[in-house]
């Protein structure tokens, strides 16, 4: 709906009510406290019409209907942009809008069925099922590190160019577990992106050093265009998650994808033996 649309009938509901639910100002909206309360009654009703639209589709032998989903956008694009004609294919009365952000979106409030998150979940009322595990690894081109020479120890990147992730969550710090026990080194380099993906270029242009998850350099390391440093210093491992919202009955379009999700991604699938060797 456009915002005039969206106005005129939250003007036709207050008049109707016969009081203000929204402050307005030239710079922002925010709820009056009648609007709080109609809020919370109305949040209930909406939760029994999607409660009772989720019972009646349990009872549909085929998933059908729009499926709004969210995922990380490098992971999204590469692993499962990739196969997710194969879903289509096997569910075809289900229409799929997908969304690549890597940031924390709210799937309640944004109208998300499901979405795929990395790391550490923050505590919500969603549902959270572990697909992978996510293995990162400190890693430079063979030519960087002939150029530059290899670093010996966590104290010899101060002498890199170690190149950092704008968009970590818990700063641009790299936690490791050395020889010595756990050890923090913030990077200093010449290059912050908040795009996985512009790292993983720089490194094949040899420009750097940097922490990179397995899904991405996976294939260069194979090949040799990118080698792993400081092996003895481990990264924390974080996990790949489904969430979902808390519902009293799930959405058979939802359990679908949620299984294919698992199929692709979990226990023994062909990602795992690919990406997390």
């Amino acid at each position: 709906m456009t915002k005039s649309a969206v106005s005129k009938r939250i003007v036709m509901l207050e008049d109707d009510l016969g009081v203000k639910l929204l402050h307005r100002t030239t710079r922002k909206i925010s709820l009056t406290e009648a609007g709080k309360t109609y809020y919370d009654y109305m949040r209930t009703a909406a939760n029994l019409v999607f409660g009772g639209h989720d019972a009646v589709s349990q009872m549909q032998s085929n998933a059908h209907g729009t499926l709004k989903i969210t995922l990380p956008m490098v992971f999204g694009r590469l692993h499962v942009s990739p196969i997710l004609s194969q879903f289509m294919r096997s569910n075809p009365h289900i229409q799929l809008q997908v969304t690549m952000d890597d940031r924390d979106v709210d799937l309640v409030g944004d109208g998300f069925d499901i979405g795929i998150r990395i790391g550490r979940l923050a505590d919500s009322s969603l549902i959270a099922r572990k697909l992978s595990t996510c293995s990162s690894v400190i890693c430079a081109s063979p030519r960087y590190l002939q150029r530059e020479g290899m670093p010996k120890n966590l104290t010899d990147l101060y002498d890199h160019n170690c190149m950092a992730y704008a968009g970590q969550r818990g700063g641009m710090t790299w936690r490791v577990n050395g020889p010595s026990g756990e050890e923090r080194f913030t990077p200093k380099g010449n290059f912050i992106v908040n795009n996985s993906e512009a790292l993983y270029e720089a490194l094949l242009a040899d420009l750097g050093i940097c922490q990179m998850p397995k899904f991405i350099v996976a294939p260069a390391l194979t090949s040799g265009k990118l080698v792993t440093i400081l092996d003895e210093y481990k990264l924390p491992e974080h996990h790949i998650f489904a969430v979902y919202p808390q519902r009293k009955y799930m959405p058979e379009k939802v359990r679908c994808l949620l299984d294919f999700f698992i199929e692709s991604f979990g226990e023994g699938s062909e990602y795992q033996k690919e990406y997390e060797w």
